[in-house]
């Protein structure tokens, strides 16, 4: 038996009926803030409340993301919904069922010792006792408080945690079935669009939409300030409405955007703050030593969610209802009452699936577009879905990033010394964290300005997360120039600013390695004592079956990356081989991971898997690039990302740690990822590249040098 600590979900929710509740009979309900994005999250949740409460699977229902009755755990967010919400629920299911059977035995007269609980039945020296728990809920204080003292249970004797159980979501997604918010459809319900203008600098200098009005269909054309929404009885006549709009619009003069390509230059041209972290004294650091320095850089990426944005939303009775993917329901239920003018308690957030996206995409933005157009046409429902177009120009997106590195080793290859400089915009500045932060807010009159957020080292800061190097080292200092007003719109997109910091400092480990004259591999394990790390390492490496005699500029090489994700959560390493034929090709990666205590481990392989492909992505195809006019990305013709046929054969080998907490696994394979392919891309080309993404062009590029 455990008895970990309370974790941060359950100190801020901490009584038994935030979690668990048995007023419906035969049904255990329980409740998460956490929402399933497509990470197989409610599965796992599920499994966890069916092993404390010592109940079938099939007796759980989940209730997730409504603002009603949930617990109020914030964000969706950070790889925490089972290292932190998880973990809350585990306890507070403990909690529950040893107050039934506490309540049980005052009813039976008998010691508690006595009791035990099989399929929520109330069981007695063994036999049944004729009490259930459903029989036994009403006397049950389920204000009690949940206790550290709380006993969970064993791991190896699980019934339920640790097995590789179906997702309970897919079936109604791959049958067809009501799965997402799109698919949601209220009696009396509207179409909105909104018309946007082209990018953030500029606004509407005049408009005459008279003759809308008269369209078919159309019920309702609203302005404000910059925002301007159509509500029509169909789809595609809002849509119709709003290209006609874009005729009638004249905008002000443009200001230009940033056309991009060197964002190292770029970024380092624009005001920010800094902040830094320093271990160790460089006075520590003596004897002959080789030196080496290198920079690094990463483009704006979009999400590129395939479905797009999506709510629907009512006002009836002076209470707004509001149906979204939000990956937060209390932190955007704040936000759009402090928007709108409203009381809390009178708007109900409830998350419906909707495409994931793993940040802040516009599902919030979305929201508020719905909850103001259906105030104005109160009380029908309205139904508002972002195009693609809206999608790629007015998602946040996740920041470029420039980083710098100056490392010293020692002549037998151990690092002594380590510098670097990291230029980066905002990663959080979701809803109600800085303030309001709703797009159609900011554009209304009188505007709610979107949050100008320079992030601190010292604090919260997206932008350094995994700066720092999990090896043995004299000295180490890192410098975060926050670029606070960067002119486009950037927030969390999945990793932070993890994924760029993992890529340029595993690749620069693979050039230290060079320089000391070792196998990359080699390297990484003489400069890491951590057990968990060192074995992750070694297991990626034997999987591939790593050669470290392997020629280098062979046109076809393998590549290492290694990370524990935010140096907290889930140790990973991947070994990526690829080809560079015509163009490179991830033609099979293998990936060691150790999440700790694996609640679902099919649902861990999964999530890595996605991760993985995700990465490969972004590593060899997306960015965001600017004209005048704006960002230059319309359709996915603007905007490539990898196909199927690109593909690679994925094996991923979990590392189980049945006696230790669960690990944040969700965003752990991305920057190890990217630092794989770039350090075989290396290896195969004896070129470097160490600006993303890494196309045909740049490598082109590199060689004619």
């Amino acid at each position: 038996m455990s008895r970990p600590r309370i974790p941060l979900s359950l100190r801020q929710n901490p009584l038994i009926r935030h979690w668990v509740d048995f007023s419906k009979a035969g049904v255990a309900r329980v409740f998460s803030a956490k929402v399933e994005l497509g990470q197989g999250i409610l599965t796992a949740l599920a499994q966890i409340a069916a092993e404390e409460l010592r109940i079938r699977l099939e007796k759980i229902e989940i209730v997730s993301g409504d603002t009603r009755c949930s617990p109020d755990e914030s964000y969706t967010a950070g790889s925490m919904s089972i290292e932190v919400g998880g973990a809350s629920l585990r306890m507070a299911c403990a909690a529950a069922r040893e107050a039934m059977l506490a309540a049980a035995a005052r009813i039976l007269g008998v010691d508690k010792t006595r009791l035990d609980a099989r399929d929520g039945a109330i069981v007695l020296d063994g036999a049944e006792s004729g009490l259930d728990f459903w029989a036994v809920a009403p006397r049950v204080n389920w204000d009690a408080p949940v206790g550290e003292e709380v006993p969970t249970g064993a791991s190896l004797t699980s019934r339920h945690i640790g097995k590789s159980i179906a997702r309970l979501d897919l079936p109604s997604k791959v049958t067809g079935g009501s799965a997402f918010v799109h698919d949601l459809e209220l009696p009396g319900m509207l179409h909105g669009r909104v018309l946007r203008p082209p990018h953030p600098r500029i606004h509407i200098a005049d408009l005459d939409h008279a003759d809308i009005e008269k369209m078919p269909g159309v019920v309702k054309v609203w302005r404000s300030g910059d925002f301007v929404g159509v509500c029509c009885e169909r789809e595609y006549q809002a849509v119709k409405a709003i290209e006609k709009l874009r005729g009638r619009v004249r905008w002000t003069e443009d200001p230009g955007l940033p056309a991009g390509g060197d964002w190292k230059q770029w970024l380092s041209s624009l005001p920010a703050v800094d902040s830094r972290t320093e271990m160790g004294s460089a006075d520590d650091v003596r004897g002959d030593l080789i030196r080496h320095s290198a920079s690094y850089s990463k483009p704006p990426v979009a999400h590129a969610s395939i479905g797009p944005s999506c709510a629907v939303a009512r006002l009836d009775g002076g209470e707004l209802w509001v149906w979204t993917h939000s990956q937060g329901v209390f932190p955007l239920r704040a936000a759009l009452a402090a928007a709108l003018g409203l009381d809390q308690k009178n708007v109900v957030v409830q998350h419906v699936q909707g495409a994931g996206c793993y940040g802040h995409n516009g599902a919030d933005d979305v929201a508020y577009d719905a909850a103001v157009l259906a105030m104005q046409v109160a009380p029908r429902p309205v139904r508002v879905q972002w195009m693609r177009e809206d999608e790629f120009m007015w998602a946040p997106l996740g920041s470029p990033m420039a980083i710098k590195i100056d490392a010293a080793i020692t002549p037998g290859g151990e690092i002594a010394e380590w510098a670097s400089e990291i230029w980066s915009g905002p990663h959080g500045r979701r809803p109600n964290l800085y303030g309001v932060g709703l797009l159609g807010a900011a554009q209304v009159a009188p505007p709610i300005d979107l949050p100008v957020v320079a992030e601190d080292m010292n604090w919260f800061a997206g932008g350094s997360r995994n700066s720092e190097p999990p090896y043995e080292l004299l000295h180490r200092r890192i410098v975060l120039h926050s670029i606070a007003e960067i002119p486009f719109r950037t927030s969390s997109l999945r990793t932070l600013g993890g994924y760029a910091n993992v890529f340029a400092m595993e690749s620069f480990i693979d050039e230290l390695a060079e320089r000391a004259g070792l196998d990359p591999v080699a390297f990484r394990l003489r400069n890491i004592i951590d057990p968990r790390a060192r074995k992750v390492i070694e297991t990626a490496a034997r999987m591939a079956g790593w050669d470290e005699h392997a020629p280098r500029g062979a046109g076809a090489a393998m590549g290492m990356g290694f990370s524990r994700y935010k140096t907290t959560a889930a140790y990973v390493a991947v070994v990526a081989r690829v080809e560079t034929a015509d163009r490179v090709r991830v033609t099979d990666v293998f990936c060691a991971v150790d999440a700790g205590l694996a609640i679902n481990p099919d649902g861990i392989v999964n999530q890595i898997e996605g991760g993985i492909v995700q990465a490969i992505s972004w590593t060899l195809l997306e960015e965001v690039r600017f004209t005048p006019e704006g960002p230059a990305i319309r359709t996915w013709d603007d905007y490539p990302i990898l196909r199927f046929a690109d593909a690679p054969a994925i094996r991923v080998e979990l590392i189980q740690h049945h006696d230790s907490p669960s690990l944040g696994v969700g965003e752990a394979a991305h920057g190890p990822t990217a630092a794989a392919i770039a350090n075989a891309v290396a290896r195969a080309l004896d070129c470097r590249i160490r600006d993303l993404p890494i196309t045909r062009e740049r490598i082109v590029g590199a060689l004619t040098k």
